[in-house]
């Protein structure tokens, strides 16, 4: 026969086992939801970080961007005044000679000015990138030449150019002006 009072001993020390028990399975269950706090805090700390960068690095693209349209625009705007600049002197030498032109009766004084102030308005856009494109004698280019005329000859092999009739100009790469040529055909 069992001891009943032996059995609430039992029952006493199997139930303080169990609360132990329940006292570990809390504290773990504490000390791992410690921990995830402790990871999702540094997940925030760390998505804050980020935000914080991306948001300032959106700001200081905006701002390049803002900064390159404004250049951008500049340029447009005020990107001749050096060519302008180098163009005063030449507009000043017209109306030099404009003034002495007024008492000279000799044409070749004349004709010396005028020369002189061709050369230099040349010499000031050459200095800004215009090149004149060569064009008697060389062999057609439709990227830099415009055939208004053709002219059936023997004497120079076909699609040579004859006569430059107008020249023609680009800047690097750019043509500004194609020029105006005759081109030699097959006589036939």
């Amino acid at each position: 026969m069992t001891n009943p009072f032996n059995n609430g001993e039992e029952n006493q020390e199997k139930s303080s086992e169990i609360s132990t028990d329940a006292d570990v399975i809390a504290e773990e269950k504490t000390e791992e939801k410690q921990e995830s706090e402790e990871v999702s805090d540094d997940l925030q700390s760390k998505y804050d970080t980020l935000n914080n960068q991306y948001i300032r690095l959106a700001a200081d693209f905006d701002n390049y961007r803002k900064r390159q349209a404004q250049e951008r625009e500049s340029l447009l705007k005020y990107g001749a005044e050096n060519t302008l600049k180098k163009l005063l002197e030449v507009l000043d030498n017209f109306e030099r000679g404009e003034k002495a032109n007024e008492t000279v009766e000799d044409c070749e004084k004349l004709k010396e000015s005028f020369n002189l102030l061709h050369k230099q308005l040349f010499d000031v856009m050459t200095k800004s990138g215009l090149e004149v494109i060569e064009a008697e004698g060389k062999e057609f280019d439709p990227n830099y030449h415009e055939a208004v005329m053709q002219t059936p000859t023997s004497d120079y092999p076909e699609h040579t150019i004859i006569a430059e009739l107008q020249k023609g100009y680009k800047m690097g790469d750019r043509v500004l002006r194609p020029a105006l040529v005759n081109v030699a055909t097959a006589e036939g």
